[in-house]
């Protein structure tokens, strides 16, 4: 490892899939509210239709990524959005599907952010829009103001962000040297409560399933595939894509999703040393927004208990004075990094709320291009060196 990282134990969750659908680890309630204001539903410019007729050949959009699992708890990307463009670090989160900003409308309640914060258009969306009614629970969908869609999100740490949508523009690059300035959605965010895991951020960049997903409205536009990817570097840093223009498919694991709406292979059984532990229908969702795995709390015990069996005996001891992770070891010299000590990088996941969920966090996908099809309804993984930006399409 790396000095000044902490070494983490990522052990490799051997699954066997069923088609069971999954529920998300995320609670995500979206609420519409009355409020008040203009607003106007506006189409790509002319250059940008153009631009849409060139790349749907298989061009991909590229984010550099920055950040790493540990110290610094969270990946992100850089975008510019609004006239003239200004720079903002959103979380990449394919746990949730709402791309928004913390907002100056002026804010009731903000975090620490590393910009100023966002200046709202007067471009809102109105309530009666497809994708104002797709943020919200069948059956609770009222509009009593036409002029705009108000939202409201809550994670699973406790955060939450609410307020309204509004229509900005977005300055995106082509692999191909193309840029495009798209109008999207996304939230104006001026009331937040942070969550356990809170740090200092612009926003968060909504990856997910949802028509209010940033892929799904480039997509809409024609401007790339229905295909988001990322690649995280062990060491720090990565890369993130939209569209197909950046691997070579048969080079590529694809496993068909569940029949849900978020980014799941269904139910699997946990495996131990290549042995079944007898722990099995486990709802495995992948999520980008989470550092770490997390077990429910019958998996997390069954597989500490194992664990624990394997290394006894070993150099290896148990460390509770290093509060980095639950569980850490120390050996007979220290090992490179934080504190010289080892830590399990899988965590219960029933203690933070997420009952019978389990999620495949940052930790597991390391030095791994992962992919999500949205158009073939398939995950795909394979090993890479997320160290560099790729520059051609047979990067694997």
């Amino acid at each position: 490892m790396r000095k000044g990282q902490v070494n983490v134990f990522i052990l490799l969750l051997f699954v066997s899939l069923s088609s069971a659908s999954d529920q998300r680890w995320r609670k995500a309630m979206m609420s519409a509210y009355n409020g008040s204001s203009s607003s106007s539903s506006s189409s790509s410019s002319s250059s940008s239709s153009s631009m849409m007729m060139m790349n749907r050949g298989g061009s991909s959009i590229l984010f550099p990524i920055h950040g790493n699992v540990y110290p610094t708890g969270y990946y992100n990307v850089t975008i510019n959005i609004g006239h003239p463009p200004k720079p903002y670090f959103l979380d990449l989160d394919t746990g949730s599907y709402l791309t928004w900003l913390q907002c100056n409308a002026p804010c009731v309640h903000c975090i620490e952010a590393p910009h100023p914060l966002y200046q709202p258009t007067n471009d809102l969306v109105p309530c009666k829009t497809p994708l104002c009614a797709a943020l919200h629970p069948p059956g609770d969908y009222k509009c009593e103001s036409p002029d705009q869609c108000d939202y409201e999100v809550e994670y699973a740490d406790g955060g939450s962000s609410l307020r309204v949508l509004v229509l900005d523009l977005f300055s995106l690059n082509y692999t191909n040297g193309i840029r495009v300035g798209p109008r999207l959605t996304l939230g104006c965010g001026y009331d937040q409560i942070p969550g356990t895991s809170n740090h200092p951020l612009d926003g968060i960049l909504g990856l997910g399933r949802g028509k209010s997903s940033i892929v799904s409205q480039l997509q809409s536009q024609g401007l790339v595939r229905n295909v988001v990817g990322h690649c995280l570097s062990g060491i720090g840093g990565g890369f993130l894509f939209v569209g197909d223009g950046l691997y070579d498919s048969s080079h590529v694991t694809w496993t068909p999703m569940s029949q849900d709406k978020y980014y799941s292979l269904g139910n699997a059984e946990l495996h131990f040393g290549g042995k079944a532990t007898g722990i099995r229908n486990l709802v495995v969702i992948f999520d980008s927004g989470s550092s770490y795995v997390r077990l429910n709390s019958q998996a997390y015990q069954a597989l500490t208990v194992l664990l624990k069996k394997e290394l006894s005996g070993r150099s290896l001891k148990e460390a509770p004075e290093d509060q980095t992770l639950p569980l850490c070891w120390k050996g007979r010299k220290p090992f490179r990094g934080n504190k010289g000590n080892v830590c399990l990088g899988i965590l219960n996941g029933t203690q933070i709320g997420l009952q019978n969920l389990n999620v495949i966090g940052d930790v597991s996908m390391q030095d791994r291009m992962v992919i999500y099809d949205n158009e073939k309804q398939v995950i795909g993984w394979s090993p890479a060196n997320c160290d560099h930006l790729p520059r051609f399409k047979s990067y694997m």
